[in-house]
């Protein structure tokens, strides 16, 4: 029993830190200008691909080398820095159009570029032959609770911020996917 509690809580610290880019990244939507109901349905949406994800990585962990977490870290990264540029350009064009909004394809966009590294952590999970269920369910569980958290966070800090808030949001994604993209460089 002590065994099984003290995997939940390994894998619980693990899901909180792979839940910290849907955190940071929500905190960047969250400048956006977004419902509860937007809100509700981007959280729900980001955790299951932090099901999906490390299911996939978790599925493939026994034939995939290590290669394959950089690779993961790298197109995330850049996902971010082109999404943060995005935002950063659209907050100072006039005109309300967006080219990538979290709706639709722009959603499953966001929702791709934070579960990457889920995918190369389910490959090292895969090779160590951890608990299926247990594993998607804290991970699932935990992005979504981040995303809204910093979801409603960036809610809170764009009525603080007005107009400058998204350029902020932009920012955010951006030195967040430089981050990542800062080992390969």
């Amino acid at each position: 029993m002590s065994e099984m509690v003290g995997e939940i809580i390994t894998l619980m610290l693990m899901a909180a830190a792979l839940g910290m880019d849907a955190f940071s990244v929500g905190l960047g939507m969250g400048m956006y200008k977004l419902r509860l109901r937007k809100i509700f349905e981007i959280g729900i949406v980001i955790g299951i691909f932090h099901v999906l994800m490390p299911l996939a990585g978790m599925t493939a962990g026994r034939f995939l080398s290590e290669q394959f977490g950089a690779l993961a870290s790298f197109i995330g990264g850049l996902l971010l820095i082109l999404l943060g540029m995005q935002m950063i350009w659209s907050s100072l064009k006039d005109d309300d159009e967006k080219v990538i909004t979290p709706v639709g394809f722009g959603l499953l966009f966001f929702a791709l570029s934070v579960s990457l590294d889920s995918f190369s952590v389910g490959l090292t999970l895969g090779i160590y032959g951890a608990k299926t269920v247990l594993v998607l369910i804290c991970f699932g569980v935990m992005a979504t609770v981040l995303t809204w958290a910093g979801l409603l966070l960036g809610k809170k800090v764009r009525s603080w911020l007005g107009a400058y808030s998204e350029a902020l949001g932009g920012a955010i994604l951006l030195a967040f996917g430089i981050k990542l993209m800062a080992v390969f460089l």
